[in-house]
């Protein structure tokens, strides 16, 4: 290195550690500061949380609503809600009948067919295990729910549905596939 080359790399070392130096003290004070107003208001918001008249009721948020527009005959509950995933739910007759569906753990995506409601019924709810699900087939009329196949991601759709079969088709990411279910 040459006298001029060695004495501006002096000078940029100079001026970048000055801008470092003067710099450092206020980007600190404002991360102090902007913790401190953090952690009051939130010791502010509890306090006065203590004076609200309303209450938190968990029943309130997890109100039953309609499955699906298209059909009056279950509704739906969120059951358990997946943190950085779908939730799952738990289903039940619209009319009040018992049914079959209050036994299990469904996924909110249900699909009317001639033959009934095409849904996924969740085999678990333990974030290790999912997606573990069962394509099933709910007969309202007999009150039946038919296992036509297990799926292990959660994109899938009903590409076709012809006569007796269905055609459904999955892609988890990486690969994707087509799968034909017969109707019994």
């Amino acid at each position: 290195m040459n006298n001029f080359q060695l004495f501006t790399h002096k000078i940029f070392r100079f001026i970048w550690n000055a801008v470092f130096v003067i710099s450092y003290p206020v980007l600190a004070t404002f991360g102090l500061l902007f913790v401190g107003i953090t952690i009051s208001f939130s010791k502010l918001s509890s306090y006065l949380a203590r004076f609200s008249t309303s209450t938190f009721n968990e029943d309130e948020q997890k109100s039953w609503e309609p499955v699906i527009a298209d059909s009056d005959i279950i509704e739906a509950k969120v059951h358990k809600q997946i943190i950085f995933g779908p939730n799952c739910y738990q289903f039940r007759r619209k009319d009040g009948i018992p049914s079959i569906l209050e036994e299990h753990v469904f996924g909110k995506r249900v699909k009317l067919i001639s033959q009934g409601l095409l849904m996924e019924k969740w085999n678990t709810t333990d974030i290790n295990e999912i997606p573990d699900f069962d394509i099933c087939l709910y007969r309202p009329d007999e009150d039946q729910l038919t296992k036509l196949t297990n799926i292990k991601c959660f994109d899938w759709h009903l590409a076709d549905h012809k006569e007796d079969f269905l055609y459904l088709k999955w892609f988890d990411g990486i690969q994707g596939g087509e799968v034909k279910v017969a109707i019994a």
